[in-house]
């Protein structure tokens, strides 16, 4: 069985710092030709899944720590098939997936971070989030106009909002951190090209029609400040304890590769183990084999 060389290749796409950060530096088609050999990128992934499986039986049994893997991209990326990939060797009920649409009017009612700390995950759980509340400084920065619909007092609404909102999301994080939940965030980044041949795909084949979604085109006209909206998130929210991994999505094998060695690796620095027993139930688990070894 192929090995994976988890550290060096996630070290190409892992941000912990914004000093330096271009977004214009990662390519979206790098396949790390060094590192992976792709007649086995197969063998890896089913490796990687299969780690992750027993991670997770051991995250649940400690049931101290959770982990939250966050989903951002452009529309036809991949989110949604990454998530099925690297997840399907997991316990479907240590896992919660929540996908975030627009907000509805309750959610309206409360600060935009408010919804998103409904659906944390609790401990001993692996939580998703396919789009998060990244949401609120990007689609809502693209479309400024989503700020009425807000009802936030005019006074708060002004050119710093933006830089307010982002200081949030790291407070909110770093506290996520230190409350024992493990923030990684894969922003999948595809190229303009790519993306277009994934929408005609969608048009030109009647069993993926339903995929299709108007505004995906629309929203390509704003590709640049999208660019611009994501890399200025990245640049204030990337820290140590919760990580940006900008993946390259061109080849849809490659960024599912990547995002589960993110995670085994995430969990495999916990050094999770199963729960000591106290010497009383020790006591009564010796008990219970000598009455199963009565029955007849």
């Amino acid at each position: 069985m192929p090995s994976l060389p988890a550290k060096k290749l996630l070290d190409r796409y892992r941000v912990t710092s914004g000093a330096k950060f271009r977004l214009r530096r990662f390519s979206t088609d790098d396949v790390a030709p060094k590192l992976i050999n792709p007649a086995e990128a197969d063998a890896l992934m089913a490796a990687g899944v299969a780690r992750l499986s027993e991670l997770q039986a051991l995250l649940a049994a400690q049931h101290s720590w959770s982990l939250l893997a966050v989903f951002q991209a452009m529309d036809a990326a991949g989110k949604d098939g990454t998530i099925k990939h690297v997840m399907s060797g997991v316990n479907p009920q240590g896992v919660e997936v929540t996908s975030f649409k627009a907000p509805g009017p309750e959610e309206l009612d409360h600060g935009f971070l408010w919804r998103v700390m409904r659906r944390m995950p609790d401990r001993g759980r692996i939580g998703i989030f396919n789009r998060s509340h990244y949401e609120e400084v990007l689609v809502v920065r693209v479309h400024p106009e989503l700020l009425v619909r807000q009802n936030l007092p005019p006074s708060l609404n002004h050119k710093d909002i933006w830089k307010h909102r982002l200081a949030d999301i790291a407070g909110f994080e770093r506290y996520t951190a230190r409350q024992g939940t493990v923030v990684l965030k894969f922003f999948l980044h595809v190229s303009r090209e790519e993306q277009k041949r994934r929408l005609l795909d969608r048009l030109d084949h009647p069993g993926k029609n339903w995929k299709f979604n108007a505004g995906d085109v629309a929203e390509r006209h704003h590709w640049d400040t999208y660019m611009d909206a994501y890399e200025e998130a990245i640049i204030a929210t990337a820290t140590p304890r919760a990580p940006w991994f900008v993946i390259p999505a061109d080849h849809k094998w490659f960024a599912r590769l990547v995002v589960v060695a993110a995670m085994v690796e995430a969990l495999e620095a916990l050094d999770l183990r199963p729960p000591k027993l106290a010497e009383s139930t020790r006591a009564d688990l010796a008990a219970a084999r000598i009455e199963l070894m009565k029955d007849e």
